[in-house]
Protein backbone atom coordinates (compact mmCIF):
# COMPACT_ATOMS: atom_id res chain seq x y z
CA UNK A 1 0.00 0.00 0.00
CA UNK A 2 1.26 3.82 -0.97
CA UNK A 3 1.94 6.07 1.79
CA UNK A 4 -1.43 7.90 0.43
CA UNK A 5 -3.36 4.68 0.55
CA UNK A 6 -2.10 4.49 4.26
CA UNK A 7 -2.78 7.57 5.24
CA UNK A 8 -6.70 8.37 3.66
CA UNK A 9 -7.24 4.44 4.76
CA UNK A 10 -8.09 3.62 1.62
CA UNK A 11 -7.63 -0.06 -0.24
CA UNK A 12 -4.16 -0.38 -2.42
CA UNK A 13 -6.12 -0.33 -5.54
CA UNK A 14 -8.31 2.65 -4.93
CA UNK A 15 -6.01 5.45 -6.65
CA UNK A 16 -5.11 3.23 -9.44
CA UNK A 17 -9.13 2.05 -10.16
CA UNK A 18 -9.70 5.87 -10.53
CA UNK A 19 -6.86 6.40 -12.75
CA UNK A 20 -8.04 3.75 -14.62
CA UNK A 21 -11.12 4.78 -15.64
CA UNK A 22 -10.10 9.11 -16.14
CA UNK A 23 -7.54 7.72 -18.42
CA UNK A 24 -9.83 5.03 -20.24
CA UNK A 25 -13.49 7.24 -20.24
CA UNK A 26 -12.34 9.31 -23.02
CA UNK A 27 -14.78 11.20 -25.51
CA UNK A 28 -13.97 10.25 -29.12
CA UNK A 29 -15.55 11.26 -32.23
CA UNK A 30 -16.44 9.03 -34.71
CA UNK A 31 -14.55 5.22 -34.74
CA UNK A 32 -11.46 5.93 -33.05
CA UNK A 33 -8.84 4.20 -35.88
CA UNK A 34 -10.18 6.11 -38.64
CA UNK A 35 -9.94 9.09 -35.96
CA UNK A 36 -6.47 8.34 -35.13
CA UNK A 37 -5.61 8.83 -38.75
CA UNK A 38 -7.31 12.04 -38.79
CA UNK A 39 -5.44 12.74 -35.27
CA UNK A 40 -1.92 11.85 -37.25
CA UNK A 41 -2.80 14.22 -40.32
CA UNK A 42 -3.96 17.55 -38.42
CA UNK A 43 -0.80 16.98 -36.46
CA UNK A 44 1.37 16.50 -39.68
CA UNK A 45 -0.05 19.58 -41.08
CA UNK A 46 0.48 21.81 -38.10
CA UNK A 47 4.02 20.90 -37.95
CA UNK A 48 4.34 21.67 -41.49
CA UNK A 49 2.73 24.86 -40.89
CA UNK A 50 1.40 24.98 -44.34
CA UNK A 51 -0.85 22.61 -46.94
CA UNK A 52 0.77 19.43 -48.16
CA UNK A 53 1.49 18.92 -51.72
CA UNK A 54 1.17 14.85 -50.90
CA UNK A 55 -0.06 12.59 -48.29
CA UNK A 56 1.11 8.70 -47.81
CA UNK A 57 0.14 6.71 -45.05
CA UNK A 58 1.43 3.27 -43.63
CA UNK A 59 -0.97 1.38 -41.35
CA UNK A 60 -0.68 -1.97 -39.62
CA UNK A 61 -3.23 -4.66 -40.63
CA UNK A 62 -5.95 -4.23 -37.61
CA UNK A 63 -5.72 -0.67 -38.22
CA UNK A 64 -6.66 -1.29 -42.09
CA UNK A 65 -9.29 -3.96 -41.07
CA UNK A 66 -11.08 -1.08 -38.82
CA UNK A 67 -10.88 1.50 -41.26
CA UNK A 68 -11.84 -0.18 -44.63
CA UNK A 69 -15.75 -0.28 -43.63
CA UNK A 70 -16.50 2.31 -41.51
CA UNK A 71 -17.85 5.77 -42.20
CA UNK A 72 -15.12 8.89 -41.19
CA UNK A 73 -17.70 11.21 -38.79
CA UNK A 74 -18.42 15.02 -40.36
CA UNK A 75 -17.38 13.57 -44.17
CA UNK A 76 -20.73 13.64 -45.58
CA UNK A 77 -20.34 9.78 -45.87
CA UNK A 78 -17.04 9.11 -47.53
CA UNK A 79 -15.21 6.11 -46.59
CA UNK A 80 -11.93 4.81 -45.65
CA UNK A 81 -8.06 5.49 -44.97
CA UNK A 82 -7.43 7.96 -47.23
CA UNK A 83 -10.65 10.02 -46.55
CA UNK A 84 -9.98 9.69 -42.77
CA UNK A 85 -5.68 11.20 -43.75
CA UNK A 86 -7.20 13.91 -46.19
CA UNK A 87 -9.89 15.53 -43.80
CA UNK A 88 -8.00 15.26 -40.88
CA UNK A 89 -5.08 17.20 -43.16
CA UNK A 90 -7.74 19.95 -44.62
CA UNK A 91 -10.15 20.71 -41.59
CA UNK A 92 -9.13 18.67 -38.57
CA UNK A 93 -7.80 20.43 -35.43
CA UNK A 94 -5.03 18.15 -33.39
CA UNK A 95 -6.09 19.78 -30.12
CA UNK A 96 -9.28 18.17 -30.20
CA UNK A 97 -7.23 14.55 -30.35
CA UNK A 98 -10.02 11.53 -30.61
CA UNK A 99 -12.34 14.76 -31.14
CA UNK A 100 -10.18 16.24 -34.14
CA UNK A 101 -12.86 16.29 -36.75
CA UNK A 102 -15.32 18.36 -34.54
CA UNK A 103 -13.81 21.27 -36.82
CA UNK A 104 -14.55 20.19 -40.00
CA UNK A 105 -16.65 22.60 -42.04
CA UNK A 106 -18.52 22.06 -45.76
CA UNK A 107 -16.12 23.50 -47.35
CA UNK A 108 -13.38 21.11 -45.63
CA UNK A 109 -15.61 17.85 -47.03
CA UNK A 110 -16.15 18.82 -50.54
CA UNK A 111 -11.71 20.19 -50.68
CA UNK A 112 -11.16 16.58 -49.62
CA UNK A 113 -13.21 15.09 -52.06
CA UNK A 114 -11.54 16.80 -54.83
CA UNK A 115 -8.10 15.67 -53.30
CA UNK A 116 -9.49 12.20 -53.04
CA UNK A 117 -9.71 12.43 -57.45
CA UNK A 118 -6.35 12.86 -57.63
CA UNK A 119 -3.31 10.96 -56.66
CA UNK A 120 -2.45 13.55 -53.03
CA UNK A 121 -2.94 10.78 -50.83
CA UNK A 122 -1.28 6.94 -50.86
CA UNK A 123 -1.91 4.32 -48.12
CA UNK A 124 0.13 1.20 -47.84
CA UNK A 125 -0.09 -1.50 -45.42
CA UNK A 126 2.56 -1.70 -42.95
CA UNK A 127 4.04 -5.17 -41.67
CA UNK A 128 6.06 -6.13 -38.45
CA UNK A 129 5.04 -3.18 -36.48
CA UNK A 130 2.36 -3.54 -33.57
CA UNK A 131 -1.46 -4.05 -33.98
CA UNK A 132 -2.06 -0.65 -33.76
CA UNK A 133 0.12 1.78 -35.63
CA UNK A 134 -0.20 4.83 -37.74
CA UNK A 135 3.05 6.17 -39.65
CA UNK A 136 1.86 9.32 -41.79
CA UNK A 137 3.70 11.54 -43.80
CA UNK A 138 3.34 14.85 -45.74
CA UNK A 139 5.41 16.30 -47.80
CA UNK A 140 5.47 20.45 -49.77
CA UNK A 141 8.56 21.82 -51.62
CA UNK A 142 11.64 20.36 -49.48
CA UNK A 143 9.83 19.83 -46.46
CA UNK A 144 8.86 16.42 -44.77
CA UNK A 145 6.56 16.00 -41.41
CA UNK A 146 6.28 12.68 -40.59
CA UNK A 147 3.99 11.01 -37.43
CA UNK A 148 3.87 7.99 -36.15
CA UNK A 149 1.22 7.16 -33.31
CA UNK A 150 0.99 3.30 -31.85
CA UNK A 151 -0.49 1.11 -28.82
CA UNK A 152 -3.64 3.13 -28.51
CA UNK A 153 -5.12 5.83 -30.82
CA UNK A 154 -3.96 9.04 -29.41
CA UNK A 155 -0.48 7.80 -28.55
CA UNK A 156 1.88 10.00 -31.22
CA UNK A 157 5.01 8.10 -30.31
CA UNK A 158 6.88 10.05 -33.02
CA UNK A 159 7.25 13.53 -35.06
CA UNK A 160 10.05 13.77 -37.55
CA UNK A 161 10.53 17.09 -39.76
CA UNK A 162 13.02 16.69 -42.66
CA UNK A 163 14.59 13.56 -41.18
CA UNK A 164 14.82 15.05 -37.79
CA UNK A 165 13.18 14.03 -34.67
CA UNK A 166 11.77 16.98 -33.53
CA UNK A 167 9.25 15.12 -30.56
CA UNK A 168 9.47 11.08 -29.09
CA UNK A 169 7.47 10.22 -26.77
CA UNK A 170 8.62 13.45 -25.38
CA UNK A 171 11.67 14.89 -24.46
CA UNK A 172 9.10 13.23 -22.45
CA UNK A 173 10.71 9.81 -24.31
CA UNK A 174 11.28 8.60 -20.63
CA UNK A 175 7.92 10.13 -19.41
CA UNK A 176 5.88 8.34 -21.91
CA UNK A 177 7.28 4.89 -21.26
CA UNK A 178 7.19 6.06 -17.32
CA UNK A 179 3.70 6.62 -18.00
CA UNK A 180 2.78 3.51 -19.70
CA UNK A 181 4.65 1.18 -17.44
CA UNK A 182 2.52 3.04 -14.33
CA UNK A 183 -0.81 2.16 -16.60
CA UNK A 184 0.31 -1.38 -17.10
CA UNK A 185 0.73 -1.71 -13.04
CA UNK A 186 -2.44 -0.16 -12.42
CA UNK A 187 -4.32 -2.87 -14.41
CA UNK A 188 -2.69 -5.48 -13.07
CA UNK A 189 -4.65 -4.48 -9.59
CA UNK A 190 -7.74 -5.49 -11.34
CA UNK A 191 -9.90 -8.41 -10.11
CA UNK A 192 -13.25 -8.88 -9.91
CA UNK A 193 -13.45 -8.56 -6.20
CA UNK A 194 -11.73 -5.89 -5.78
CA UNK A 195 -13.83 -4.00 -8.90
CA UNK A 196 -16.95 -4.83 -7.02
CA UNK A 197 -15.85 -3.58 -3.36
CA UNK A 198 -14.72 -0.68 -5.13
CA UNK A 199 -17.59 0.19 -7.01
CA UNK A 200 -20.10 -0.46 -3.47
CA UNK A 201 -17.34 1.96 -1.62
CA UNK A 202 -15.83 4.51 -3.09
CA UNK A 203 -16.45 8.28 -2.98
CA UNK A 204 -18.75 8.90 -6.34
CA UNK A 205 -16.91 12.29 -6.07
CA UNK A 206 -13.50 10.87 -7.73
CA UNK A 207 -14.93 9.68 -10.93
CA UNK A 208 -18.77 11.06 -11.31
CA UNK A 209 -17.81 14.01 -13.89
CA UNK A 210 -16.09 10.74 -16.32
CA UNK A 211 -18.95 8.43 -15.10
CA UNK A 212 -21.73 10.96 -16.41
CA UNK A 213 -20.14 12.34 -19.42
CA UNK A 214 -20.34 8.30 -20.49
CA UNK A 215 -24.29 8.55 -19.45
CA UNK A 216 -24.52 11.39 -21.66
CA UNK A 217 -22.84 10.75 -24.46
CA UNK A 218 -23.69 7.55 -25.20
CA UNK A 219 -27.40 8.08 -24.22
CA UNK A 220 -27.65 10.45 -27.14
CA UNK A 221 -26.18 8.39 -29.56
CA UNK A 222 -28.36 5.39 -28.99
CA UNK A 223 -31.46 7.70 -28.87
CA UNK A 224 -30.01 9.56 -32.35
CA UNK A 225 -29.61 5.29 -33.98
CA UNK A 226 -33.52 4.74 -32.56
CA UNK A 227 -34.53 7.41 -34.38
CA UNK A 228 -32.56 7.84 -37.24
CA UNK A 229 -31.95 5.06 -40.16
CA UNK A 230 -28.10 4.63 -40.12
CA UNK A 231 -26.47 2.03 -41.41
CA UNK A 232 -28.14 -1.65 -41.19
CA UNK A 233 -30.34 -0.11 -38.43
CA UNK A 234 -30.21 -3.11 -36.23
CA UNK A 235 -31.64 -1.23 -32.94
CA UNK A 236 -34.46 0.36 -35.00
CA UNK A 237 -35.05 -3.42 -36.26
CA UNK A 238 -35.28 -4.87 -32.78
CA UNK A 239 -37.66 -2.96 -31.43
CA UNK A 240 -39.54 -2.83 -34.51
CA UNK A 241 -43.05 -1.40 -34.10
CA UNK A 242 -43.26 -1.80 -30.23
CA UNK A 243 -43.18 1.87 -29.27
CA UNK A 244 -46.76 1.66 -27.97
CA UNK A 245 -46.52 -1.63 -25.94
CA UNK A 246 -44.30 -2.57 -23.04
CA UNK A 247 -40.60 -3.88 -24.40
CA UNK A 248 -39.34 -6.92 -22.76
CA UNK A 249 -35.88 -5.01 -20.78
CA UNK A 250 -33.63 -7.60 -22.36
CA UNK A 251 -34.77 -6.70 -26.23
CA UNK A 252 -34.18 -2.59 -25.08
CA UNK A 253 -31.04 -3.35 -23.46
CA UNK A 254 -29.91 -5.00 -26.71
CA UNK A 255 -31.36 -2.05 -29.32
CA UNK A 256 -29.97 0.98 -27.67
CA UNK A 257 -26.46 -0.57 -27.69
CA UNK A 258 -27.02 -1.47 -31.30
CA UNK A 259 -28.62 1.80 -32.17
CA UNK A 260 -25.61 3.39 -30.51
CA UNK A 261 -23.18 1.21 -32.82
CA UNK A 262 -25.76 2.16 -35.82
CA UNK A 263 -24.90 5.52 -35.58
CA UNK A 264 -21.57 5.80 -34.54
CA UNK A 265 -20.24 3.15 -37.74
CA UNK A 266 -22.25 5.26 -40.65
CA UNK A 267 -20.73 8.46 -39.35
CA UNK A 268 -22.86 10.09 -36.93
CA UNK A 269 -21.10 13.31 -35.67
CA UNK A 270 -22.06 12.67 -31.83
CA UNK A 271 -19.02 11.87 -29.64
CA UNK A 272 -19.21 8.73 -27.48
CA UNK A 273 -17.20 8.02 -24.27
CA UNK A 274 -15.20 5.12 -25.17
CA UNK A 275 -13.86 1.90 -23.59
CA UNK A 276 -10.26 0.25 -24.07
CA UNK A 277 -9.94 2.53 -26.68
CA UNK A 278 -13.09 1.50 -28.74
CA UNK A 279 -16.27 3.44 -29.01
CA UNK A 280 -18.60 0.30 -29.58
CA UNK A 281 -17.02 -0.88 -26.31
CA UNK A 282 -17.54 1.81 -24.48
CA UNK A 283 -21.77 2.23 -25.94
CA UNK A 284 -21.65 -1.67 -24.93
CA UNK A 285 -20.93 -0.95 -21.45
CA UNK A 286 -23.10 1.42 -20.83
CA UNK A 287 -26.47 1.52 -22.62
CA UNK A 288 -27.49 -1.69 -21.36
CA UNK A 289 -27.44 -0.49 -18.12
CA UNK A 290 -29.39 2.52 -18.46
CA UNK A 291 -32.21 0.05 -20.27
CA UNK A 292 -32.20 -2.19 -16.89
CA UNK A 293 -32.00 0.99 -14.69
CA UNK A 294 -34.98 2.73 -16.60
CA UNK A 295 -37.51 -0.74 -15.89
CA UNK A 296 -36.01 -1.70 -12.37
CA UNK A 297 -36.06 1.79 -10.78
CA UNK A 298 -32.80 1.45 -9.91
CA UNK A 299 -31.19 4.73 -8.44
CA UNK A 300 -28.76 7.07 -10.42
CA UNK A 301 -26.03 6.85 -7.81
CA UNK A 302 -26.53 2.65 -8.40
CA UNK A 303 -26.47 3.37 -11.76
CA UNK A 304 -23.04 5.00 -11.42
CA UNK A 305 -22.01 2.51 -9.25
CA UNK A 306 -22.66 -0.16 -11.77
CA UNK A 307 -20.93 2.05 -14.74
CA UNK A 308 -17.66 1.32 -12.78
CA UNK A 309 -18.08 -1.98 -12.71
CA UNK A 310 -19.06 -2.60 -16.36
CA UNK A 311 -16.31 -0.48 -17.35
CA UNK A 312 -13.62 -1.91 -14.71
CA UNK A 313 -14.65 -5.69 -15.99
CA UNK A 314 -14.48 -4.89 -19.65
CA UNK A 315 -10.93 -3.12 -19.32
CA UNK A 316 -9.76 -6.18 -16.99
CA UNK A 317 -10.61 -8.33 -19.75
CA UNK A 318 -8.83 -6.12 -22.33
CA UNK A 319 -5.50 -6.11 -20.78
CA UNK A 320 -4.96 -9.92 -21.82
CA UNK A 321 -6.13 -9.61 -25.21
CA UNK A 322 -4.56 -6.48 -26.21
CA UNK A 323 -6.12 -3.33 -28.01
CA UNK A 324 -6.82 -4.68 -31.39
CA UNK A 325 -7.14 -8.25 -32.66
CA UNK A 326 -9.51 -10.64 -34.02
CA UNK A 327 -11.52 -11.20 -30.70
CA UNK A 328 -14.21 -9.25 -31.31
CA UNK A 329 -14.49 -6.73 -28.37
CA UNK A 330 -17.72 -6.54 -27.86
CA UNK A 331 -17.94 -9.58 -26.36
CA UNK A 332 -15.82 -7.91 -23.41
CA UNK A 333 -17.33 -5.11 -23.15
CA UNK A 334 -20.82 -6.81 -23.08
CA UNK A 335 -19.42 -8.95 -20.63
CA UNK A 336 -18.70 -6.29 -18.23
CA UNK A 337 -22.47 -4.83 -18.66
CA UNK A 338 -24.10 -8.33 -17.63
CA UNK A 339 -21.46 -8.53 -14.46
CA UNK A 340 -22.77 -4.96 -13.82
CA UNK A 341 -26.43 -5.34 -13.93
CA UNK A 342 -26.32 -8.97 -11.84
CA UNK A 343 -24.56 -6.73 -9.97
CA UNK A 344 -26.97 -3.70 -9.81
CA UNK A 345 -30.08 -5.48 -9.81
CA UNK A 346 -29.02 -7.97 -6.66
CA UNK A 347 -28.25 -4.69 -4.91
CA UNK A 348 -30.94 -3.25 -5.50
CA UNK A 349 -33.61 -5.84 -3.88
CA UNK A 350 -33.71 -7.81 -6.96
CA UNK A 351 -31.84 -11.68 -7.71
CA UNK A 352 -28.36 -11.92 -7.96
CA UNK A 353 -26.02 -9.36 -6.94
CA UNK A 354 -23.25 -11.37 -5.20
CA UNK A 355 -19.49 -11.83 -6.06
CA UNK A 356 -20.19 -16.02 -6.83
CA UNK A 357 -23.39 -14.22 -8.93
CA UNK A 358 -21.19 -11.71 -10.63
CA UNK A 359 -18.26 -14.18 -11.31
CA UNK A 360 -20.93 -16.82 -12.81
CA UNK A 361 -22.17 -14.39 -15.21
CA UNK A 362 -18.53 -13.19 -16.71
CA UNK A 363 -17.73 -17.53 -16.79
CA UNK A 364 -20.87 -17.76 -18.62
CA UNK A 365 -20.41 -15.08 -21.14
CA UNK A 366 -17.48 -15.67 -22.19
CA UNK A 367 -17.56 -19.15 -22.45
CA UNK A 368 -20.79 -19.14 -24.73
CA UNK A 369 -19.69 -16.54 -27.19
CA UNK A 370 -15.55 -15.58 -26.29
CA UNK A 371 -13.78 -15.78 -29.76
CA UNK A 372 -16.32 -14.12 -31.88
CA UNK A 373 -14.50 -12.57 -34.46
CA UNK A 374 -13.62 -8.88 -35.61
CA UNK A 375 -13.26 -8.12 -39.12
CA UNK A 376 -13.78 -4.42 -39.19
CA UNK A 377 -15.86 -1.73 -37.79
CA UNK A 378 -18.58 -1.43 -40.11
CA UNK A 379 -22.47 -1.63 -39.42
CA UNK A 380 -22.73 -5.35 -38.92
CA UNK A 381 -20.49 -4.52 -35.32
CA UNK A 382 -24.14 -3.23 -33.94
CA UNK A 383 -25.46 -6.78 -34.79
CA UNK A 384 -22.33 -8.55 -33.15
CA UNK A 385 -23.10 -6.54 -30.02
CA UNK A 386 -26.96 -7.21 -30.16
CA UNK A 387 -25.59 -10.83 -29.68
CA UNK A 388 -23.28 -10.59 -27.24
CA UNK A 389 -25.61 -8.15 -25.00
CA UNK A 390 -28.06 -11.41 -25.76
CA UNK A 391 -24.98 -13.96 -24.47
CA UNK A 392 -24.13 -11.73 -21.08
CA UNK A 393 -28.28 -11.63 -20.38
CA UNK A 394 -28.55 -15.21 -20.70
CA UNK A 395 -25.26 -15.51 -18.46
CA UNK A 396 -27.06 -13.32 -15.63
CA UNK A 397 -30.15 -15.39 -15.84
CA UNK A 398 -28.29 -18.59 -15.24
CA UNK A 399 -26.15 -16.91 -12.21
CA UNK A 400 -29.76 -15.85 -10.44
CA UNK A 401 -29.90 -20.08 -10.43
CA UNK A 402 -26.52 -20.59 -9.63
CA UNK A 403 -25.90 -22.04 -12.77
CA UNK A 404 -22.35 -21.78 -14.37
CA UNK A 405 -20.34 -23.79 -16.44
CA UNK A 406 -17.68 -25.49 -14.74
CA UNK A 407 -14.11 -25.89 -14.91
CA UNK A 408 -12.39 -28.21 -17.69
CA UNK A 409 -15.28 -27.19 -19.78
CA UNK A 410 -13.42 -25.89 -22.79
CA UNK A 411 -11.85 -22.83 -21.46
CA UNK A 412 -13.34 -22.69 -17.92
CA UNK A 413 -10.69 -22.61 -15.22
CA UNK A 414 -11.25 -22.98 -11.30
CA UNK A 415 -12.19 -19.68 -10.54
CA UNK A 416 -13.24 -16.80 -12.97
CA UNK A 417 -9.64 -14.87 -13.06
CA UNK A 418 -8.38 -18.06 -14.73
CA UNK A 419 -11.16 -18.27 -16.55
CA UNK A 420 -10.74 -14.30 -17.50
CA UNK A 421 -6.63 -14.94 -18.24
CA UNK A 422 -7.53 -18.39 -20.60
CA UNK A 423 -10.26 -16.60 -22.45
CA UNK A 424 -7.33 -13.71 -22.72
CA UNK A 425 -4.49 -15.69 -23.65
CA UNK A 426 -6.53 -17.35 -26.60
CA UNK A 427 -7.88 -13.67 -28.28
CA UNK A 428 -4.13 -12.28 -27.95
CA UNK A 429 -1.64 -15.56 -28.64
CA UNK A 430 -4.38 -17.85 -29.92
CA UNK A 431 -6.23 -15.88 -32.83
CA UNK A 432 -3.04 -14.22 -34.39
CA UNK A 433 -3.48 -16.84 -37.39
CA UNK A 434 -6.88 -15.78 -37.45
CA UNK A 435 -6.47 -11.68 -37.61
CA UNK A 436 -3.51 -12.49 -40.41
CA UNK A 437 -6.35 -14.85 -42.60
CA UNK A 438 -9.20 -11.80 -42.04
CA UNK A 439 -6.79 -9.64 -42.79
CA UNK A 440 -5.59 -11.36 -46.38
CA UNK A 441 -9.10 -12.29 -46.94
CA UNK A 442 -10.31 -8.68 -46.91
CA UNK A 443 -7.15 -7.17 -48.63
CA UNK A 444 -8.33 -10.24 -51.47
CA UNK A 445 -4.29 -11.90 -51.14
Amino acid sequence: MDKASETNGKKPYYDAYVRILKKELVPALGCTEPIAIAYAGATARAELGKMPERCTVWCSGNIVKNVKGVTVPNSGGMKGIDAAAVLGIVGGDKDLKLAVLESVKPEDIEETKRLLQTDFCESRLKEGVANLYILLEVTAGSDTVSVEIKDYHSNITRITRNGETVFEGGVQCDEEDVTQQAEDEDKKLLNVRSILEFAETCDLADVRDVLENQLTCNRAISQEGLENPYGAQVGRTLLGTRSNERIATKLKAKAYAAAGSDARMSGCPLPVVINSGSGNQGITATLPLIAYAEDYGVSHEKLLRALIVSNLVAIHQKKYIGSLSAYCGAVSAACGAGAAITWMLGSSGYAGGTYEEVSQTITNTIATIGGMVCDGAKPSCAAKISVAVEAALTGYQMSTRRMTFGPGEGLVKDDVEETIESIGRMGKDGMKATDIEILNIMLEK
